[in-house]
């Protein structure tokens, strides 16, 4: 018998498309988030100079760490379906004050998804172009220009467009690294090693053992943001209540084991004991040289799989923030103008106006300021700080919203031991890339990646003095971060409470 979908509710002339995407598509909203070839090619090498050889362990860690969270997001998607997302949910299972404070503190990191991989396209493109032809590599702001203009268009075209492209992208990309990755094992032969997943070549300078695997784990950390990034969809799929719960936590477990066969591969192929120096060969695109020791002409295969990538995750996290600043604007924690849509694409078109602003701003002013790899680690670096504390106030939401308001459906792991030790295992990566050292095996990042923590601080610290503002002339607009504004489902639970 075929399956029907649910018939999208009637819709407002401020209302995103109801029901326009299935979970396909919501799923892979997720994993090209995560952008899996370009994580595999930079975010994850980036962590080489930290963990060495025990690169892989450090993947290993992020995996659990992203699992736990992604089952208290599942659990609490399944409860509260709202573009709000995550800020909804810290609202209704612990205050709408720190429901403001998530929602503050994704509005400015998720945004800089976009512009992180500008700088992947351009660096990959230009890169590539150099090397074969000999055009200047200086010229890989033209490429982020490009990248940029493909994300405006698909954004601006709504999300039916957006996110089947996503889907088609994140396939061939997938199946690229995928296969290549499993060729450098059979490569490798005797050279194979299950030592890698310990910390027998964690030996970086300045970083070994646990510490540089935890340095390490701030780049495979961010490698798999993004397999939350079905749930700000939640109001544009035809069962959010059933598929954002799938897409998050069926992406972070496929992606992370793609993310553990591909890292497993390069560090036996490439050598243990010289990763880390791994992200500096192939003139800064390691797995280009990869592919051409082992597939020759098939690099090209790789070359594709990166730039796509980044035009895939940069489309991906640009949806998951145009929805994000489209609910904010909804209840005016940012001006009312974001919460508009297109009369006829039913895209939220001043929030991707807006991100085309930031994205082209961001990646030309810390690209040219540094370099656009050292701009690719300092932004990296702000966005997992700020992501990690909203994963474990999720993970806290997920406890309190269960235990408070849905005791008859409790249960003591899902929404106990879970969430605690999802908790846990971002602490090591958040107090490394805080520079909070209070622990020996807490290492210290250099300029300007330790400059992180204090920009991360300080916009949470604006935050904290706007939020005091609204508390006292505009408090509705805090509570309303709790709000559910999905017709067909009714506010059910109890009352949001009052500050």
């Amino acid at each position: 018998m075929a399956q029907t979908m649910p018939a999208p509710a009637p819709e407002r002339g401020t209302d995103l498309r109801r029901g326009a995407i299935g979970l396909r598509e919501v799923l892979f909203q997720s994993i090209t988030h995560m952008a899996p070839a370009a994580a595999v090619a930079f975010s994850i090498p980036f962590g080489g100079p930290f963990a060495a050889g025990a690169l892989p362990l450090a993947v290993i860690l992020a995996m659990v760490a992203c699992l736990l969270v992604a089952i208290s997001i599942g659990q609490l998607a399944k409860q509260l379906p709202s573009a709000g997302s995550f800020y909804t949910y810290a609202a209704r299972g612990l205050h709408p004050s720190i429901g403001f404070l998530v929602a503050w503190g994704y509005a400015f990191v998720e945004p800089m998804v976009a512009p992180l991989l500008y700088l992947i396209l351009g660096v990959t493109v230009a890169g590539t172009l150099n090397a074969e032809f000999g055009w200047s590599a200086d010229l890989w702001w033209i490429w982020a220009l490009v990248g940029a203009a493909v994300v405006f268009l698909l954004g601006y075209l709504g999300i039916q467009v957006s996110t089947r492209t996503g889907t088609l992208l994140g396939i061939f990309e997938v199946g690229v690294f995928a296969a290549l990755g499993v060729w450098l094992i059979v490569e490798a032969g005797d050279r194979n090693n299950v030592e890698v997943f310990g910390t027998t070549f964690a030996t970086a300078e300045g970083f070994t053992g646990f510490s540089g695997v935890f340095a390490g784990s701030i780049y495979t950390i961010l490698a798999f943001i993004g397999f939350e990034a079905a749930a700000p969809l939640a109001e544009e799929a035809a069962n959010p209540r059933r598929d954002v719960q799938r897409a998050v936590v069926g992406s972070a477990l496929l992606i992370g084991l793609f993310y553990v066969l591909t890292t497993y591969g390069a560090t036996v192929f490439f050598g243990p004991e010289k990763m880390a120096t791994f992200n500096e060969s192939g003139g800064g695109n390691p797995w280009d040289g990869l592919a051409r020791a082992v597939w020759g002409a098939g690099w090209v295969l790789v070359f594709l799989a990166i730039a796509n990538s980044a035009i895939a995750n940069s489309n991906a996290g640009a949806n998951a923030a145009t929805r994000t600043w489209y609910a904010m604007g909804r209840i005016r924690l940012l001006p009312s103008m974001f919460a508009s849509v297109h009369p006829r694409w039913r895209s939220p078109y001043v929030g991707v106006i807006a991100q085309l602003i930031v994205g082209v701003g961001l990646s030309l002013w810390l690209g040219f300021q540094f370099d656009p790899l050292t701009a690719f680690g300092f932004i990296a670096t702000i966005l997992v700080i700020v992501v990690i504390l909203i994963y474990m106030v999720v993970n806290l939401s997920c406890i309190a919203f269960y235990w408070r308001f849905r005791k008859d459906q409790a249960n003591v792991v899902l929404h106990g031991v879970i969430p605690i030790l999802g908790i846990a295992a971002f602490i090591p990566a958040f107090l490394t890339a805080s520079g909070i050292a209070v622990f020996d095996f807490i290492g210290r990042l250099d300029h300007p990646l330790s400059l992180a923590g204090l920009i991360a601080g300080i916009w949470m610290v604006i935050g904290l003095l706007y939020l005091l503002y609204l508390q006292a002339r505009a408090p509705q607009r805090v509570r309303d971060t709790g709000r559910i504004f999905i017709e067909e489902e009714p506010l059910v639970d109890a009352a949001v409470q009052e500050p």
